[in-house]
């Protein structure tokens, strides 16, 4: 099966050694996404502004990859405080309608640049 690499400038850039995503057929693998500004590279702050940013950053790039935030299936979300999940759950429901895609939270000890939230997605595209 070929894969092809997704990229946009619309996301921010890759801060490791690894692709914004990879198509492998009609599958797309968003790699995760904190909350970067994609036109300044520096973190956005709080716990809500954060997610914000994620969830556009991703958009940006399911859409690069020509398909949408209804082609989700499976989101993993990653944070530093599980104390902040009903404030990223509340962030979700503006970017997803049900029937939401499958997700796994996990607590984590620290995220890359400090920051407080981080996601990833999986697409299915018809």
């Amino acid at each position: 099966m070929a894969r092809s690499i997704v990229s946009t400038p619309n996301a921010p850039a890759a801060i490791g050694p690894y692709s914004q995503a990879v198509k492998a057929g009609n599958q797309v693998f968003l790699s995760g996404q904190i909350g970067l500004d994609p036109a300044t590279m520096q973190l956005v702050e709080g716990v809500e502004a954060q997610a914000v940013r994620v969830f556009d950053n991703l958009k940006a790039v399911a859409e690069a990859a020509g398909g949408s935030f209804a082609d989700v299936v499976k989101i993993t979300i990653y944070l530093t405080d599980l104390g902040n999940f009903g404030t990223v759950n509340e962030v979700m429901t503006r970017y997803f309608a049900e029937p939401y895609p499958a997700r796994a939270t996990v607590g984590v000890r620290e995220l890359p640049r400090g920051a407080l939230v981080e996601a990833d997605l999986v697409l299915v595209l018809d």
